[in-house]
């Protein structure tokens, strides 16, 4: 095989089918995908509506040229954090749950899996939402009942790619993502001029307050838990580099232009989200295919993380039911109202998944960037290094009510630094003992 989407024959030893995407196992050098493979699904992962959404709501704080500083830091914070990140994924071909149960043990690695998974639960449900209520308001529905259906129907179609794998979610990518950045493009061109140009947009004065670290913690929250997990698909990268590499293009760039149209839609049109700037603008139709579009690439992925957190869980060689159990308990919560609490949910994934991954870098550092350790010796709980995540959470929290620095930083910090005095101390007492 190349690397690149195609059919994989690998079989158990009962010569049962082996779940192409190796949910729990490292992934085998002929199923690695090449860098534009995983450029494609993780660009389209973050072309998301409702991070342009965030960016209009972050966008009415700040005056034009600020506001671009604040997108580029925490697109900037957000790159790097997932490269890193990534970049061990794909050195060790293993999901970030799996890579969990060297940091936290066997047992401890089921509440990475959970909070992992069931974030991305979340997450599923608000897109869920949002695709229902905008395609409601471009027909004029406005039965609770009508809306309901589509959110139903909208959750089934969405996961179907994710529970078809990587193959689905890259295809799907491939058709989307060019036909997202066109639009994207042309409804900034319109957006300048509407605002009265470049000059215009910086004469604006901002309609709310809000501190920048407020605002860094948003938009690293857009995607702390998706870009937590950005392993699941490094994994088949077929060298370090090309993880890291992947991730960046995403994470910074992806995100950065998310947050940017929100925020031109919200200065030109008092409207952030672009598809309701292309309902203004007449382009009901266009709107409808963007939202399609850019929803269904990041809810695949979505679904597909939640799946291999729940293979891990169960230590299952697929992942497919899991995909259609969090499907099922994602599109629960749209029906139920997850979207009305949006930014209080950004807000909490700032602060409790950032120190997972600071926790999994500072392991790697300390322990083993040289190697994995036998899985054999895993034990149950490793009960210091889930100390020293509730103990970078905490300082996250406290970042975060505070208003001190930037929350997911300050959690990645203590976690990584934690971690690897932790590991020294093991090795002094191992030395002198």
């Amino acid at each position: 095989m190349t690397g690149d989407p195609g059919t994989d024959t690998d079989r158990g030893a009962a010569g049962t089918p082996v779940d192409p995407d190796y949910p729990v196992e490292p992934v085998p050098r002929h199923a690695r995908k090449s860098l534009f493979s995983l450029a494609v699904v993780l660009v389209g992962f973050t072309l998301f509506t409702p991070t342009m959404i965030a960016g209009a709501q972050v966008g009415t704080g700040f005056a034009f040229w600020p506001l671009m500083g604040v997108l580029a830091a925490g697109s900037a914070l957000l790159g790097l954090y997932v490269g890193v990140i990534g970049w061990i994924g794909a050195r060790h071909s293993l999901t970030t749950v799996m890579m969990s149960r060297y940091a936290f043990g066997r047992g401890g690695a089921k509440l990475a899996s959970v909070l992992l998974g069931g974030t991305q639960v979340g997450w599923y449900g608000v897109s869920v939402a949002t695709l229902a209520l905008l395609t409601a308001q471009a027909f004029g529905w406005q039965d609770p009942t009508v809306v309901a259906v589509l959110m139903v129907v909208g959750g089934v179609v969405m996961g179907a790619t994710a529970y078809i794998g990587y193959q689905g979610m890259y295809w799907l990518s491939v058709v989307s993502v060019p036909l997202l950045l066109v639009l994207a493009g042309w409804v900034t061109v319109r957006a300048v001029p509407a605002a009265g140009g470049p000059a215009g947009l910086a004469a604006i004065e901002p309609s709310a307050s809000m501190p920048v670290t407020a605002a860094i913690t948003i938009i690293v929250g857009t995607f702390a838990s998706g870009g937590t997990q950005a392993p699941n698909w490094t994994r088949f990268a077929r060298t370090p580099a090309a993880g890291f590499w992947a991730c960046l293009l995403a994470f910074l760039a992806g995100q950065f232009l998310m947050l940017f149209c929100g925020a031109i839609g919200a200065l030109a049109f008092g409207e952030g989200d672009f598809v309701l700037v292309l309902y203004q603008l007449g382009l009901v139709v266009w709107g409808l295919v963007f939202l399609v579009a850019n929803i269904w690439t990041t809810n695949d992925s979505t679904a597909y993380n939640f799946g291999v957190a729940g293979a891990e869980i169960f230590d299952a060689r697929t992942k497919k039911p899991f995909v259609v159990a969090g499907v099922a308990a994602g599109t629960l919560l749209a029906v139920t109202g997850i979207y009305d609490h949006l930014l209080d949910y950004l807000t909490w994934l700032g602060v409790l998944i950032p120190p997972l991954g600071g926790v999994l870098i500072g392991d790697f550092l300390g322990r083993w960037r040289s190697g994995l350790p036998e899985s054999s010796d895993l034990p149950a709980v490793r009960w210091e290094n889930l100390a020293v995540y509730a103990l970078a959470c905490a300082a996250a929290w406290w970042s975060n009510s505070t208003g001190f620095f930037i929350a997911p930083l300050v959690g990645i910090a203590v976690a990584v630094a934690g971690t690897v005095a932790v590991e020294a101390v093991r090795r002094g007492r191992a030395a002198t003992g």
